[in-house]
């Protein structure tokens, strides 16, 4: 209650500028007329200040976030059930217009009575003791020199207690009503939402191809070099060196996604993005982890669009990880072509049907599954279709294998939506590239900007 008639006596105070300006203008308008001074006009000058309060809202869209502050710190409306920000929109200023005139209504109302009946109050309250108070200067009515000119000034006190709750349980059911968020409003939030989820989602995506690659074969050629520490010192020292130059490639892929943080700041990137021109760097790096590959690249790779070579970059990269971290040092065959107006990868590795090989190779080098893994194979196909392209992972006669096709055209523009982050089934027996037997199915959405 008291935070309340602080509320309502704020409107009375902002009243008071249009209040004035109108009893300015008023006799300038009507002979006669004197505002300051007739009770009559005071009402005439109330009443014209309102049109000018609503004209000031619709005109300052900042109005709105103030009202809204005081609404929640006054008046206990729940923060969820306002609007954030500025009017921006003719929707959003008429609602912030009628709440205005609104709330400068009954403040200009509850302040009068605050200001005038309390006085009027404390004299009836002691009209029947002090004689001096029925003198008639005062203009009090012999009718309430007795026992009703306490009674009559508890009902006026009453009057105002009244008015100002009446008053400040209307505004607050009106403050959702009118101060909160409109249909344009709600749908600016959820697209700034979507932004920031496709951000963090981007981020994530990058982050975990740049150091997961690395981590993986880190940990293979650190296994690799302890077993053989006393017995191959010669070997040893390459695999530490390989873990040198891995970590090393590492910290500058991680450069370059700290890079799109940067980017979103306004500043520029720190390192740039890898492309296939790094291509047989990773293959260098996955086979210094003791994993056999077999490259074959067909067409003109070098002239691909940043954003598709960019992609396949990193789809490459994570194909690779998968096998680094789930078959072991299996062979792998990876397949990159350019026709049709689509590059195509293609990037297979043999598993066994009973898991034997896998935990072979798992006990000689490789780490065991992850609960929770395959998130790398979502984000393949997240950054297929963000390109309109497509991605499919599935075991096959005794091979799984990774397919992408990034289409060509339209890629140079960088950005995309798409569908498809699929749900999957994991053996955990340790063979294959990351996830079960199944083709990935469903349904999502996916923004990303470069």
């Amino acid at each position: 209650m008291g935070r309340r008639w602080v509320h309502l006596v704020l409107g009375g105070a902002l009243l008071m500028p249009f209040f004035l300006l109108t009893s300015v203008f008023v006799p300038l308008v009507v002979d006669g007329a004197d505002p300051l001074r007739e009770v009559g006009w005071q009402f005439v000058a109330f009443g014209g200040a309102l049109p000018l309060a609503a004209l000031a809202a619709l005109l300052f869209p900042l109005l709105r976030p103030l009202e809204v502050a005081a609404v929640r710190s006054l008046c206990g409306v729940p923060a969820e059930r306002l609007a954030d920000g500025p009017a921006v929109s003719w929707a959003a200023r008429r609602r912030t217009a009628l709440w205005f005139v609104a709330h400068l209504l009954a403040g200009g109302i509850v302040s009068g009575m605050t200001l005038s009946a309390p006085p009027a109050a404390v004299v009836l309250l002691l009209l029947p003791f002090a004689d001096p108070l029925r003198d008639t200067a005062l203009g009090v009515p012999d009718l309430f020199h007795g026992v009703l000119g306490p009674l009559a000034g508890l009902a006026l006190l009453a009057l105002v207690v009244g008015t100002a709750w009446g008053a400040g349980m209307l505004l607050g059911r009106l403050a959702p009503v009118l101060l909160g968020p409109t249909p344009a409003d709600r749908l600016a939030a959820a697209e700034r939402r979507a932004a920031e989820l496709a951000s963090r989602n981007r981020l994530a995506r990058e982050l975990h191809d740049a150091v997961g690659h690395a981590l993986s074969a880190v940990t293979l050629q650190a296994g690799a070099a302890r077993r053989v520490l006393d017995t191959d010192p010669e070997f040893a020292r390459r695999a530490l060196a390989a873990i040198e130059e891995t970590t090393r490639d590492a910290v500058a892929e991680l450069d370059a996604v700290l890079g799109l943080l940067r980017e979103e700041d306004g500043s520029d990137p720190a390192a740039p993005a890898p492309t296939l021109d790094g291509l047989e760097a990773l293959l260098g790096r996955t086979r210094a982890a003791g994993v056999p590959v077999e490259a074959t690249v067909e067409g003109p790779c070098a002239g691909l669009a940043p954003v598709v070579s960019r992609a396949a970059y990193r789809i490459v990269q994570e194909a690779l990880s998968n096998a680094l971290r789930h078959a072991g040092p299996v062979p792998v065959r990876l397949h990159l072509g350019v026709g049709e107006g689509a590059l195509l990868i293609r990037v297979e590795n043999p598993v066994a049907g009973d898991g034997t090989a896998g935990a072979a190779a798992g006990a000689a080098a490789g780490p065991a599954d992850r609960p929770g893994g395959g998130s790398g194979l979502r984000g393949i196909a997240e950054r297929a279709r963000l390109l309109g392209g497509a991605a499919t992972a599935a075991e096959r006669d005794g091979v799984w294998r990774l397919t992408a096709r990034l289409p060509l055209t339209g890629a140079a523009t960088g950005t995309g939506t798409g569908t498809g982050m699929g749900t999957r089934a994991e053996t955990g027996t340790g063979t294959g590239m990351g996830m079960g037997t199944g083709p990935e199915t469903g349904t999502g959405t996916g923004t990303e900007e470069w």
